[in-house]
């Protein structure tokens, strides 16, 4: 890692399910960093994180990215592999995970990425580079999000990389600014950005004076419902049936349903991978020994302990991404001798989220009115992210706003082109969150 030249601005978007990071120039071109692997080149960064030990007590080594996933599936060593744990940032309950014989705290696997982030971005990225900017959600994914405790993470684990100067903006302003390139006269702008964890929605007034590009902020809004909600939905209602939810075990001469938590942990995939570390695991052992079906429990287990929630996870991920081209795909999930098979239809998904997009709804009603406007008085919608090509979600935004209004950009670089544009903008302290 060199250091990047000070004309440069760098944008980093680290989401929950993937990472990019932009460099800006001075002459507002700007380009997303590449990454070499398995002769590809990548412009996004999964954000997974594999640690693991050449041989015991040898001290952990870590990898981020595909080469996390390389490394996991490779499966040489012993190994903990995280993935999606920005969803712990604003979690106040998660305090520590045990990987091998030390504790990490949140900040400590945020650092731990982010080197291997730097590692592999090239000679043209540098933490240590005088101008950065960060995306960070309007609201937190979680149950009762705590922001200040998620920004004090994030500056802890940015400071230790040399990062500490860097700025903080909202996710969907970064791609408000990406998206303004295009425009080519004033106006209202609503922008929608989808993430894995989060869903974030921000209105922006564009306008050009001299030359110049000018914004004016008018609302944001956001909510922890996003592409991980409509994947935990599937899991729901096609994959837990089948290992072992709304089934029973027997306790003494009672026979009592099987505690639905297990299963919230094995939809959410952050929560899954910490089932070893929790005692989760040894609980579903013992109630599988009294398990009135304890094949279906078994199932559950060997998902748990061969560390197959990865391939779970693509799977229904997988299935999720062709229900917005088909109506109908067939779900399969084989591993470790556990075979899970459905036909899901569109209109399954769609009942199965219905409640889901309802909220997301309000939450778009609730940026317009932070903005004093009305529906008729946006004149772009800018939408974002991999969960705005689900027709549900576009079916919402269509009827609000036209579907002549609606405009899309690139599912994953977005953000981060407009927070590395943001460096270059006239005041970009300005734009900062917190």
């Amino acid at each position: 890692m060199s250091s990047a030249s000070p004309a440069v601005s760098i944008g980093i978007d680290f989401g929950t399910s993937n990472t990019v990071v932009a460099l800006a120039a001075d002459d507002r071109r700007v380009e997303a960093i590449r990454f070499d692997h398995g002769g590809q080149r990548h412009s996004v960064y999964v954000s997974a994180l594999c640690f693991w030990e050449d041989r015991p007590g040898a001290g952990a080594q870590a990898e981020g990215g595909p080469w996390a996933i390389e490394q996991f599936l490779e499966g040489r060593h012993v190994y903990r592999f995280l993935q999606s744990f920005k969803t712990f940032a604003a979690s106040s309950s998660f305090n520590t995970t045990q990987v091998f014989r030390q504790r990490y705290k949140f900040e400590d696997i945020l650092a731990a990425f982010l080197r291997t982030l730097a590692r592999h971005g090239g000679e043209k990225f540098g933490f240590e580079a005088a101008n950065i900017t960060v995306g960070r959600p309007v609201r937190f994914a979680g149950g009762n999000p705590d922001e200040a405790l998620a920004m004090q993470r994030y500056r802890a684990a940015f400071e230790r990389l040399g990062a500490g100067h860097a700025r903080y903006v909202y996710e969907p302003v970064g791609a408000a600014f990406s998206f303004a390139r295009r425009l080519e006269r004033d106006a209202t702008v609503l922008v929608a950005d989808f993430g894995g964890g989060t869903s974030d929605f921000s209105v922006m007034r564009f306008s050009r004076a001299g030359g110049a590009l000018c914004a004016e902020p008018l609302g944001h809004a956001g909510i922890g419902i996003a592409g991980d909600t409509f994947d935990y939905r599937i899991v729901d209602h096609v994959v837990s049936p089948r290992l072992g939810k709304g089934s029973s075990f027997r306790s003494f001469d009672k026979v009592l349903p099987v505690p639905s938590g297990h299963y919230t942990n094995l939809a959410r995939w952050h929560q899954l991978a910490m089932m070893k570390s929790n005692g989760d695991l040894r609980e579903l052992r013992e109630l599988a020994r009294t398990a009135l079906k304890p094949k279906l429990l078994e199932d559950f287990i060997t998902i748990v302990d061969l560390d197959l929630g990865f391939a779970l996870y693509r799977a229904v991920s997988d299935a999720k991404v062709a229900l917005s081209a088909q109506d109908e795909v067939d779900f399969r999930f084989r591993g470790g001798g556990v075979d899970i098979g459905a036909a899901i239809t569109r209109k399954n998904l769609e009942s199965w989220i219905a409640d889901d997009i309802a909220r997301l709804g309000a939450t778009v009603d609730k940026v317009l009115a932070e903005a004093r406007i009305t529906a008729r008085e946006v004149e772009k919608v800018f939408l974002t992210g991999g969960t705005s090509f689900v027709p549900a979600v576009r079916r919402l935004f269509a009827e609000r706003f036209g579907n002549e209004r609606l405009m899309s950009g690139d599912q994953f670089e977005s953000i981060a082109y407009g927070l590395a544009l943001i460096g270059h903008s006239p005041d970009p302290d300005r734009w900062a969150a917190s």
